[in-house]
């Protein structure tokens, strides 16, 4: 198999940074947008003005509006928000041939059904030959070329690998891994934990508060990722533990950014309101806690989030809450 033209689905800042990312690989990238604007600001002035104003973009990066031309590429990035993916993949069935590589690059859990992204394109595009990308990346240092490495998670080795060579170069380095569900668990649960390490420096509950709850929330993404067959070393890795201390330690990352607004006094509405770009840990706070409970499991963080994102609970009464919970052995099941 041969892979030199690569789709990227979905034109928001992190689509937009792997394409470049691709196009840096030496490879062709074609980026679809759902926003006509978006697909004139790339090819026109090779800036997308609405997602990544900050990055000029390479000349040969191309975008298209039309589905079926980027279903041609060999190979597929899916980079639709989680929320989105299983009706944008649905407008990709009919025109991806059989075994096409595509590769998971959102991060999130359904929320109407509780289904991580690799469940939702197996149901969507069953033909399809799925991997996942996630590690620590913010997107503008991507899109510049800044270094970053990732886990590329493929059940076969030899695509896992052809994919890794044929998305990686010296500063974008992917990592293979078979654990498809492990590397989706640390990209989705580190978003929810990053809303609460942003309430926490919003309410400047200080360092030590920070240092606490990002520990304590990565102790609840490995009971979680055991309870759903993840593997240790891949929670360990760049998919898990490194992504989670990414997201946790900068308001760059637009779910500790919310979690900031959200602790200093301002309501869920009113930070939505102000954004394009979507904080995907909002919708994937009740599916963990849904998963969480049928799998009798406790993820007091997660839960606490959930609970102020959906507005059963003020960010002071969760802070109470959680600071009252009953001391315990550090490491008790």
């Amino acid at each position: 198999m041969t892979i030199q033209s690569i789709g990227v689905v979905g034109a928001g800042a992190w689509g937009t940074a792997l394409a470049q990312a691709v196009i840096n690989s030496g490879r062709d990238a074609l980026i679809w947008a759902h926003e006509p604007e978006t697909v004139s600001d790339i090819n026109r002035d090779r800036v997308n003005h609405t997602f990544l104003p900050e990055v000029q973009l390479d000349p040969k990066l191309k975008a298209t509006s039309d589905i079926e031309e980027v279903a041609g590429q060999n190979a597929l990035l899916m980079v639709a928000p989680a929320q989105h993916m299983r009706t944008i993949a649905g407008q990709l069935a009919g025109h991806l041939p059989d075994a096409r590589p595509v590769i998971i690059c959102s991060k999130g859990i359904e929320q109407s059904s509780g289904k991580m992204m690799s469940t939702v394109l197996s149901e969507t595009l069953p033909g399809a030959s799925l991997a996942v990308l996630s590690g620590p990346t913010f997107a503008a240092e991507v899109a510049r070329g800044l270094p970053a490495a990732l886990t590329l998670a493929c059940e076969n080795e030899d695509l896992g690998k052809l994919l890794a060579h044929a998305i990686g170069h010296a500063t974008f380095r992917p990592y293979w891994s078979d654990d498809i569900i492990g590397a989706q668990i640390g990209g989705a649960i580190k978003n929810v934990l990053a809303i609460a390490a942003g309430i926490v420096m919003g309410r400047k509950l200080g360092s030590n508060a920070h240092a606490a709850l990002t520990t304590r929330g990565y102790a609840e993404m490995v009971r979680f990722g055991a309870a759903l067959g993840a593997r240790a070393e891949t929670l360990t890795g760049l998919s898990g533990l490194g992504d989670l201390i990414l997201t946790c330690g900068s308001p760059q990352s637009r779910n500790m950014s919310l979690g900031i607004a959200l602790g200093e006094g301002k309501t869920l509405d009113e930070v939505l309101g102000a954004r394009r770009s979507v904080s995907e840990g909002v919708y994937t706070a009740s599916a963990v806690v849904e998963i969480a409970q049928d799998k009798g499991l406790d993820l007091p963080i997660c839960s606490a989030v959930h609970a102020i994102v959906s507005g059963s609970v003020g960010v002071d009464q969760a802070i109470e809450e959680l600071l009252a919970r009953p001391i315990r052995a550090e490491h008790e099941a």
